[in-house]
């Protein structure tokens, strides 16, 4: 049994070998083998397998020049490594190097061939096989290049835990070590590229990008990472496309069309070159330009792309390019290629062949007679197409450094250091077991495996715990993914200006390792767009929000997509494309722009601002005023008339207005919590004592002059102590709601923000409003009470109350406190204030005038008036005025009954008091008597009531007469007045009562 599985295997074998002849693999034989898997060729071609004959292999076409670079550093890193007197010493490192052409099925078929071999070595056949070429088994492999290609041949070896080093597969899911379990690479995942890729959209403020990318293992899971980075930086995506260099014509045309359609201009493309040339075609064919295009590193420097011809299309490319390295030797090595002197390489051949576009004779497969040669160019993945029908025979002579091709661009070694140090990872990883020291090492019991017998497993497991330090003197280890965390560089696509070529212009950095935040860096000097332009291309759904405005959504689109809104008023924003506006703080507003915060406006009544300085002079004139017609009142003191007005209120009356004007002044300023707690107050007590003054000496008055016969009882009740008293009982009720107010509720000051957005309003809280109208209401309460003593002594002698001007000025009082009312509760702020000064003012100028102007003008102008007969004038008419209106009563009711009786008529009273009526006195004076009458000083008086008008004559001798006759004339009077039922006062006057 076990020699048929012998020989099923080295049939398998020996099939696998036949399809990989000597001309297709790169053999050399050593004491531990490694394998490689190299794309010499971008593809295969296609044929249609009809499966009417046998299968045969495809054929690999368009010679990729990089890949066979990349080769040649896995030999050279082997040489270097056999020819190195410390490492590995005594050991020699052969290799199997295998073409995968780009493809999954080549890459697996060689694959088979490492497994196969091991399968072999590992069934221990040599007794019952008499193998003469016994191959070692391959106990690791380099490769391969595409993430796809490497995800097909991870799965192969992971069966047998062969270890899979790659120099150029990125793509994050084969970080997965439960899937891909033997699989380490030397090159960055791509979650660090993705990631910078929307660090560098952010950088240059686009948020309005299509994607592109490769449908396979490579792009599909880059540009699923990358649309995530994208979401976090709200950039959006207004396409998404897959390609594939397999993609028929049509489907590469409607991506075009898509491209074209789209307002996009950055296009992130995750692929390799090959994948992408098909597209790109199209797209200079259609000539669409204005495209930025940023390039993952699989082709940011693929001369598939990267070529004059195409620039014009994708000259603004900004690509990821990996770390260079360092390759001492390498270059020269690279020159020393030949296909005479490079027996084990069974590609030289065939490079040299489309090197020089000849064939050498001992070949047939690359003969003239064979089919057309395609030939490109790539960073490893370059062609150019060049067909021939016959070529002209090799001479062998050739110079390598005469023709350029990416073969001899080792300027920046990226990839090929990559595969220099995965190759140097597996030789430190055998070194490792070659030094390893029994109960040291990483197997059970801390046993070492045996150099000599090494298998592919232990070499696994030495690997996951590499740690060495490279030709540059840089840390290798590798994660526990199997990754290598490496820094990218960013190129920039230029046209050298010596020979037209695309060359690759490093303009910044991106660092892994660092904060983030800090880990781009561009120099944005270095940068060209389309190859000329400095200026940052637009690439956003819509134009930027400047500052002072948002960004609005617009229904149905992108978050990308949206309208400028302009800041709400108190809300600003400072920065371009604000998502929303800040809100000012409290003692802030924005400003008109709405770009900034500027502190609000701070308004109450200034005593600077022009209502201010106008309210503060209408008080000062009436302190003056006041002030000026106290001093009137108390130079004239023992005038009449300022006797006859109750001399003692008056002084305190007018000290009340003089409070009442100084009150006002406690509302002009910036309030504060004093004022705002003693204005309220003194405005209330000021015109308490005010109001009290008039209502108490306007009551008194009016109750003496009806009382019928004034007694020592009415002088007592009614003196100046009790008037004193009626008045501090009245204010004290005032000052007891003050009190109060003041200690249940004090008012404040209050910075109000609600009334205008703009401004503060300083003002008074008043604690209580129920306070403040128990404050006015009293204060209306005593006025109403005045209002009514004054309106019922209107008839009194003017000398004693001027009974019209104190209704007169209760109705203004009036009047300004019931407008008072609304005015208050409908302003706002400073005008609060203000309503109210102007409310104190006219009240206290009302009250001023009306009452004091009078009689200041009688006392300054008319000082004729100011004299004891013109106030016994009043008086004496006054008590004539009720005599007389009481006898036309009594006259008119004796009358009605007459005529009710038998229609008899009364007789005219009579007096020996002359008097002119309506009519001319038939009996004038003789002239002396006139004259005399003349000389006696006396006065008239007009006195109109019913139908008729009296005038009335009193005179009043000299005080130095003879007071007899003074006493005969009251008890001549006195008589008169008893005869009279009515109680007529009869002064010589004869009264009509018709």
């Amino acid at each position: 049994m076990t020699l048929y599985i012998c020989c099923f295997i080295l049939l398998l074998f020996t099939w696998n070998a036949a399809s990989y002849g000597p001309n297709q693999r790169a053999q050399k034989k050593g004491d531990i083998i490694l394998g490689g898997l190299f794309p010499i060729h971008f593809g295969v071609a296609a044929k249609d397998q009809d499966l009417k004959s046998r299968p045969e292999s495809v054929e690999c076409i368009r010679y990729n020049f990089r890949g066979f670079r990349w080769l040649q550093a896995m030999i050279f890193a082997i040489e270097e490594i056999n020819s190195s007197p410390t490492l590995l010493p005594n050991m020699t490192l052969g290799y199997r190097i295998f073409d995968t052409c780009n493809t999954v099925s080549k890459a697996l078929e060689a694959t088979l061939s490492f497994v196969a071999q091991n399968k072999i070595d590992s069934l221990n056949l040599d007794e019952f096989c008499n193998c003469s070429e016994h191959i070692p088994s391959t106990i690791a492999v380099v490769g391969a290049t595409g993430s796809g290609i490497s995800t097909a041949v991870a799965n192969l070896l992971g069966l047998f835990y062969i270890p899979q080093v790659s120099y150029a597969s990125s793509s994050r899911l084969l970080s997965n070590k439960n899937q891909f379990k033997s699989f380490l690479r030397t090159i960055p995942n791509d979650e660090h590229q993705a990631t910078a890729m929307a660090d560098i959209i952010e950088y240059f403020r686009w948020n309005w990008v299509g994607t592109i990318a490769a449908d396979d293992d490579y792009g599909r899971p880059g540009i699923e990472k990358f649309r995530e980075e994208a979401e976090e930086r709200d950039i959006c995506i207004d396409f998404s496309e897959l390609i594939s260099q397999y993609s028929d014509e049509e489907e590469i045309q409607q991506v075009v069309e898509v491209i074209q359609n789209s307002t996009a201009r950055v296009i992130v493309v995750f692929s390799s070159g090959p994948d992408l040339e098909p597209l790109i075609k199209e797209i200079v064919r259609r000539n669409i330009t204005g495209k930025i295009w940023l390039a993952s590193e699989a082709w940011a420097s693929s001369s598939l792309i990267a070529m004059p011809e195409f620039f014009r299309v994708i000259g603004s490319t900004i690509g990821f390019a990996l770390k260079a390295g360092q390759i001492p030797g390498f270059r020269e090595f690279l020159q020393k290629v030949h296909p005479k002197k490079s027996s084990n390489n069974g590609f030289a051949k065939e490079f040299w062949e489309e090197t020089f576009n000849c064939y050498l004779p001992d070949g047939s497969k690359n003969s003239p007679a064979s089919t057309s040669f395609h030939k490109g160019h790539e960073e490893g993945l370059g062609s150019g197409n060049g067909t021939a029908a016959f070529r002209p025979p090799c001479t062998g002579d050739e110079n390598i450094t005469s023709v350029e091709t990416p073969y001899m661009d080792y300027t920046h070694l990226r990839i090929s250091y990559n595969v220099y140090l995965a190759v140097y990872s597996i030789a430190h990883a055998l070194q490792d077991i070659y030094t390893c020291t029994p109960g040291k090492g990483l197997f059970t019991n801390g046993s070492c495996a045996d150099i000599k017998k090494v298998e592919a497993w232990q070499v696994l497991k030495h690997l996951r715990h590499l740690n060495f330090t490279n030709n540059m003197g840089e840390q290798v280890d590798f994660d526990e993914f199997g990754d290598l965390v490496g820094n990218y560089s960013i190129i920039n696509w230029h046209l050298s200006p010596e020979d037209g070529s695309v060359v690759f212009e490093e303009v910044g950095h991106y660092n892994v390792y660092a904060k983030k935040g800090e880990r781009l860096f561009i120099n944005e000097n270095k940068i060209l767009w389309s190859g000329f332009s400095k200026e940052v291309p637009f690439s956003n759904c819509s134009r930027d929000c400047l500052p002072g405005t948002r960004k609005g959504i617009i229904e149905g689109e992108p978050t990308c997509c949206f309208e400028c809104v302009d800041c709400p008023d108190g809300e600003y924003s400072d920065e371009t494309d604000a998502s929303a506006c800040d809100k000012c703080p409290e003692d802030y507003w924005s400003n008109e722009n709405h770009t900034s915060c500027i502190p609000k406006q701070i308004e109450f009544l200034s005593w600077t601002e022009p209502f201010g300085i106008a309210l503060t002079l209408f008080a000062v004139l009436g302190i003056f005023l006041t002030s000026f017609v106290l001093g009137v009142f108390t130079k004239f003191r023992n005038t009449p008339i300022v006797k006859a007005t109750n001399r003692e209120l008056s002084y305190l009356l007018l000290f009340s207005l003089l409070c009442c004007f100084s009150s006002s002044l406690f509302f002009i300023g910036e309030p504060q919590n004093w004022t705002c707690r003693l204005r309220q107050p003194a405005f209330g007590i000021s015109f308490v004592l005010c109001i009290s003054c008039i209502l108490v000496k306007t009551n008194r008055v009016l109750l003496v002059f009806e009382a019928k016969i004034p007694t020592s009882l009415h002088r007592k009740w009614w003196g100046l102590n009790l008037q004193f008293l009626l008045v501090f009982l009245c204010t004290f009720v005032q000052i007891v709601i003050c009190v109060i107010w003041l200690y249940t509720a004090p008012p404040s000051s209050y910075r109000n923000h609600e009334l205008e957005d703009e401004i503060i309003f300083i003002t008074c809280h008043e604690g209580s409003l129920m306070a403040l109208g128990f404050l006015i209401g009293y204060t209306c309460l005593l006025a109403a009470i005045c209002f009514f003593f004054a309106f019922k002594s209107r008839k009194l002698p003017e000398n004693f109350n001027e009974a019209k001007f104190i209704t007169f000025s209760m109705l203004i009082f009036f009047i300004v406190w019931i407008s008072f009312i609304p005015a208050y509760a409908s302003t706002y702020g400073k005008f609060v204030s203000a309503v109210e000064v102007i409310a104190i003012l006219a009240a206290s100028f009302g009250l001023l005038a009306c009452i004091f102007f009078n009689k200041v003008y009688i006392i300054l102008f008319k000082p004729s008036r100011n004299t004891i007969e013109e106030v016994r004038c009043s008086t004496a008419a006054h008590a004539f005025k009720v005599a007389a209106r009481a006898t036309l009563r009594r006259s008119n009711v004796s009358r009605k009954r007459s005529n009710s009786l038998g229609g008899s008529t009364g007789s005219t009273p009579s007096s020996s008091i002359s008097s002119k009526s309506n009519h001319e006195d038939p009996f004038p004076l003789p002239a002396s008597a006139e004259r005399q009458r003349q000389q006696q000083r006396g006065c008239k008086q007009k006195v109109s009531f019913g139908s008729g008008t009296v005038t009335l004559s009193l005179s009043f001798e000299e005080p130095q007469k003879n007071a007899v006759a003074n006493r005969n004339v009251k008890h001549r009077n006195s008589l008169e007045a008893q005869n009279s039922d009515d109680s007529l006062m009869r002064h010589r006057a004869l009264l009509p009562l018709q």
